[in-house]
């Protein structure tokens, strides 16, 4: 059995004023059981609205879904049974109790109760490092803990399926490096994880497949290895000196995705093909223009290549 299938999935949103927002575009989308997968895109590009379509939070406009063979539409309470979900941010924990008290409530409302409930309650403190600050209030806690009692809390029905929501969103670097290891820890446990995240590095270490969104469509879904193998397909070349006559030639070379100035008299001409490397060098060349390097861009800079860049940002 997949632990999720997405067919068709369109979310249309109703605005006061102006046209309906279309968040989502038929999305088609299957995660394996025990899959770590890695839902990658800039800000607004539907990634929160597909979670919470996932959670039963928002209704579909069309299209199914199911976690674990339930519907999310007709059988909500088999899709909340089976699964675990944590938003990034440090909301959704009560300040003025301990960390054991909000899992204790929290494992109440999912019935979990007596013995059981103590037993699960620590558990999930010891497994998430917080043991040794069970009995102090959350309200004292660092954004760091605050996410980690929230992962506690996703997991204290203990899901098949865990949603993380841009889980190290405004994390300080050690925070967010904490977290990832906890995240590895479960996906060698076999938890089936849907990871929604901004950052390409945290998807490509952390994931089996990684799936690109913007503006609501799936521009493509691969392993990080094949990601990686898109990265290696494209090169920059960095030059001084470069007339602006030879810049608009280079522009229109095929196989150049761009050709820009980064200040200091240094141009940078980006290429997603050997072939198209290889031209622009010979152009240089031939303009009589010495100061030439090559490199190959970040794993950040390709995604802007394919997404376009709306909205993105690279967490440190």
């Amino acid at each position: 059995m997949s632990a999720l299938e997405i067919t068709g999935l369109r979310r249309v949103y109703q605005r006061k004023r102006g046209d309906p927002l279309e968040a989502l575009r038929g999305i088609d989308l299957v995660v394996p059981e025990g899959e770590v997968h890695g839902l990658l895109g800039p800000n607004g590009a539907g990634k929160t609205t597909l979670c919470k379509i996932v959670s039963t939070v928002l209704l579909p406009t069309s299209g199914t879904v199911r976690v674990l063979g339930h519907d999310v539409v007709t059988d909500t309470a088999g899709v909340k049974s089976s699964l675990g979900i944590v938003f990034g941010g440090d909301k959704g924990a009560y300040d003025r109790l301990t960390a054991r008290q909000n899992l204790t409530f929290w494992a109440s409302v999912y019935g979990i109760t007596g013995t059981r409930r103590r037993r699960r309650v620590g558990e999930l403190l010891e497994r998430v490092g917080l043991a040794e600050r069970a009995e102090e209030v959350v309200g004292g806690f660092s954004r760091g803990m605050k996410q980690r009692l929230h992962l506690a809390r996703g997991l204290v029905s203990d899901p098949g399926v865990l949603i993380l929501d841009e889980p190290t969103v405004g994390m300080d670097p050690v925070a967010a490096r904490d977290f990832r290891a906890l995240v590895g820890e479960l996906r060698g446990g076999g938890t089936t994880i849907l990871m929604t995240t901004h950052d390409m590095a945290e998807a490509a270490a952390l994931s089996d497949r990684v799936s690109l969104i913007d503006q609501g469509r799936l521009v493509m879904t691969e392993t990080p290895e094949t990601v990686g193998d898109l990265v290696s397909a494209y090169e920059r070349v960095d030059a001084r000196g470069v007339p602006e006559r030879v810049r608009e030639q280079l522009a229109v070379l095929p196989g150049v995705v761009s050709v820009t100035g980064t200040g200091g008299g240094l141009t940078r001409v980006e290429t997603e093909a050997p072939e198209a490397t290889l031209a622009v060098q010979r152009a240089l060349v031939d303009a009589e223009v010495r100061d030439v390097s090559l490199s190959r861009p970040t794993l950040e800079e390709v995604y802007l290549h394919l997404v376009g860049g709306r909205g993105m940002g690279v967490d440190p």
